[in-house]
């Protein structure tokens, strides 16, 4: 509680500094190529990001607004974006007059000039979708709905739960940020999921590539950066109903936001509920190991769940001052497939699991975490300072019938502490920081300096061992600077120091075990982890450069990141139900280094447009699991031991997208990556990585139009999916054979006299195709993806004035 305190007594001092200003009023007018207006058109002023949509006259008002140089940005489906430079020293009034846009595959992924510039301004790749994008590629999770960006993929944990994959890397190679502040779970982990409400997200950026220099450690693989929305127009209330069904577990989903603002002040609620059942797969029998289990009317058993989210968010905006307090708690129960969790899959009572396809029996996991967040920032005439304070607490429990494994008791002694059934829990307590002063030196030089900082304490409860307790500290400052030669030519370069520092507690089993000495037995209570003091330090850096012509857009970047090892490649020891194996760490572990070079090229015409964006990517030390011959006879009935190892690793890959326009609504397109991952080292010297995506291509046919009968910014889309073999493993894994998938998505707006309602449909795996992801979770047992999946999102936006 005396971390909430600071919070609130942090945003209190500065918004005592922040009264007493004076403001101006920007009116305006957003119109068409006919001089007609446009309702619903969307406003962003920037940099203090205040976004509203025209009314039905097409005008729109922004007071309150301190004076300055503002960067307004008009979109519009179908028309291009209208970006513009105005200084308010007064009240002023302002007309914008949108051009018809010609089509782009990207137009899907990067909504308006805004992304567009920001893409450009970066020398690393970067991909920026909004909340619209969102809706028209819903997915199981948020993750799986940024699966059809170029470079991103998932390692899938059945239909709800997903963890972000770019270029071949994941878990705690990749940061994910939303408001400011590092997400912090249980990353680690192959079944654990991220605890983010997809429907809470407005903005979404994704770096591929490392990017430690900005975001620290972890981002040695890339980032997935969120952002919630943006701040209403002044004394103005509206919100959003979203109502969500899809067929394939007859989820049933809803999402209700509330927004206003009077003056300085404005706020913002949501409140999330989902609710789905056991999912299908097009087979009546998956073939665990050498067992083959039955299933029924194509259910996968115990895998329903649901969720249930709040959020708020308080704000105060003055001149030159802006500050947001964010409160969040994710709620979500969901079942691990009956016949996948341990060596067990005989023993399951299917019978009882197949009473309901919604009810959640053993073995499940409860997760809840808690965000505070606090972002605070002060804008001078060419400065700009930030602040962020992060809490979070994640609270994640696994639950299963109590089994006796190696000498564990046949009956559960009733003198300890914890339910029997209560399998493993992790308890994290997440206290972070990040300060950033920024500054326009002249128009060709810009320059940002910063620190960020995080604070881990975790515990851990329950029957089953596989990581220690640990307490972990880590404190980075960087400096970045950016140069423009001319308007088209830029140059950016930064420099970042790094400190962390884990300690692990010792752990014994709470069980006896026979133990030999000296030709005597005893029993002892087995020492599973030691006591773990280890600091590590780096220096890394980035250097980039961007030329953009007419026709042409070049980029190039080249760094060095960098990532500590984490609790569980230090000190994991004990058995993972969810992927049959008995993991044991290294203490002797080094932290990765990685060096990569990022190149971009694009070009681009009316008619026309091309990319390509190939990495290259050494690490002298990756870290992973490697599978011994050993077998573990005390803890997992037989589990393959794993041990944590490093290896040199050199990767390359390329993504390519490209679009031609065939008529004026009708535009063809094409989205492939590729990567290649080999060891260089080690025992797998000459094998490529865990879970490495294959190649795969999306073959993209869009027709879009300003007005369709009686639809709005209609829209329809196919996709049709070819992903190849993947031969390329490493043992266990097995080779994935390759398989073709036909997605669909169509939807538009509707307008009821006043109100405008926004429906975005999808089928997804339109031929009911049976196939598997490699680099799905379920693949290791032969579980191939959900079956045909129809999907309808329909979006009610309301606004009024105060």
């Amino acid at each position: 509680m005396s971390k909430l305190v600071v919070l609130v007594l942090y945003m209190a001092f500065f918004y005592s500094l922040s009264f007493g200003q004076n403001y101006s009023v920007l009116k305006g007018i957003v119109v068409d190529e006919n001089n007609q207006p446009l309702t619903g058109a969307s406003i962003l002023l920037n940099p203090i990001k205040t976004g509203m949509v025209t009314d039905i006259n097409g005008q729109f008002v922004i007071d309150r607004l301190p004076k300055g140089s503002y960067i307004i940005d008009i979109s519009f489906i179908g028309y291009k974006t209208h970006v513009d430079t105005i200084l308010i020293n007064k009240s002023i009034s302002y007309k914008a007059q949108l051009e018809v846009a010609n089509l782009s595959l990207h137009e899907v992924i990067v909504t308006d000039n805004y992304a567009e510039n920001r893409k450009k301004e970066e020398s690393l790749n970067v991909e920026i979708v909004n909340d619209t994008y969102l809706k028209q590629n819903l997915g199981g999770s948020l993750m799986n709905s940024l699966e059809r960006l170029p470079g991103v993929t998932t390692i899938a944990i059945g239909s709800g739960q997903s963890k972000p994959v770019i270029r071949g890397l994941g878990f705690n190679r990749i940061v994910v940020v939303e408001n400011n502040i590092k997400h912090e779970a249980q990353q680690w982990g192959t079944d654990h999921g991220l605890e983010i409400d997809q429907y809470a997200v407005d903005n979404i950026k994704v770096i591929k590539g490392p990017a430690s220099l900005m975001y620290g450690s972890d981002a040695i693989g890339g980032v997935i950066d969120m952002k919630n929305r943006n701040l209403p127009t002044n004394n103005s209330f509206g919100g959003t109903l979203d109502l969500t069904g899809k067929t394939n577990n007859n989820l049933l989903g809803t999402s209700i936001s509330l927004y206003g603002r009077k003056n300085w002040f404005f706020t913002n609620a949501r409140a999330t509920y989902i609710n789905y059942a056991d999912y299908k797969v097009p087979t009546d029998s998956v073939d665990i190991y050498s067992y083959r289990a039955a299933l029924r009317n194509n259910y996968l058993r115990n895998t329903a769940g649901y969720e249930k989210n709040l959020h708020l968010t308080l704000g105060i905006i003055q001149n030159g001052f802006q500050s947001k307090l964010f409160v969040s708690t994710v709620n979500s129960k969901s079942g691990f497939f009956a016949n996948a969790h341990g060596l067990e899959p005989r023993n399951v009572d299917a019978e009882l699991h197949d009473q309901s396809n919604r009810d959640i029996n053993y073995p499940y996991h409860n997760v809840n975490h808690l965000k505070v967040v606090n972002t605070t920032h002060y804008n001078w005439e060419h400065s700009k300072l930030e602040f962020d304070l992060g809490y979070q607490r994640n609270l994640r429990q696994e639950w299963s019938e109590y089994v006796s494994h190696g000498y564990m008791p046949p009956v559960f002694p009733g003198s300890l502490s914890f339910d029997p059934e209560l399998e493993r829990e992790f308890e994290k307590y997440v206290y972070s920081g990040n300060v950033k002063f920024s500054q326009q030196v002249n128009d060709k030089t810009d320059w940002m300096v910063g620190m960020n900082g995080e604070l881990q304490d975790n515990k851990i409860d329950g029957r089953g061992f596989i990581i220690p307790e640990y307490n972990q500290f880590s404190l980075g400052a960087f400096v970045f600077a950016k140069y423009s030669f001319t308007e088209r030519s830029r140059i950016q370069l930064g420099l970042r120091y790094d400190y962390g520092k884990i300690e692990t507690s010792e752990y014994h089993d709470w069980f006896p075990s026979p133990v030999v000495e000296n030709g005597s037995t005893s029993l002892q209570y087995l020492q599973r982890a030691g006591n773990i003091d280890r600091s590590f330090s780096n220096i890394t850096w980035s250097l980039g450069y961007n030329y953009d012509l007419e026709h042409w857009s070049l980029k190039a970047n080249i760094g060095k990141s960098f990532r500590i090892p984490i609790a569980k490649e230090l000190a994991a020891n004990g058995v993972n139900y969810h992927r049959f194996s008995y993991e044991v760490g290294n203490s002797d572990l080094s932290p990765e280094i990685s060096y990569q070079l990022d190149l971009g090229v694009e070009y681009h015409s009316k008619q026309f447009a091309i990319g390509a964006t190939p990495f290259l990517n050494y690490f002298s030390n990756y870290i992973y699991l490697n599978p011994s011959s050993e077998f573990d006879r005390l803890y997992g009935n037989g589990n393959q031991v794993f041990y944590y190892t490093e290896s040199e690793v050199f990767r390359y890959g390329v993504e390519v997208h490209a679009h031609y326009k065939l008529l004026p609504n009708l535009q063809l397109g094409i989205i492939s990556e590729y990567v290649y991952s080999e060891q260089l080292s080690g025992e797998k010297k000459g094998f490529t990585l865990p879970f490495s995506p294959p190649a795969s291509i999306i073959l993209n046919l869009r027709y879009q139009k300003r007005k369709m009968i009686f639809i709005e910014n209609a829209y329809a889309s196919f996709d049709y999916r070819i992903t190849t073999l993947q031969n390329d493993i490493v043992p266990p894994e097995e080779t994935t054979d390759g398989y073709q998938v036909v997605n669909l998505s169509f939807g538009g707006e509707i307008q009821f006299k006043n109100q405008k309602v926004n429906i975005s449909m999808q089928v997804q795996n339109l031929l009911n195709t049976k196939y598997f992801n490699h680099t799905s979770y379920y693949r290791l047992i032969n579980v191939p993806e959900p079956g045909r999946n129809f999907i309808v999102n329909v979006s009610v936006p309301f606004l009024g004035k105060i």
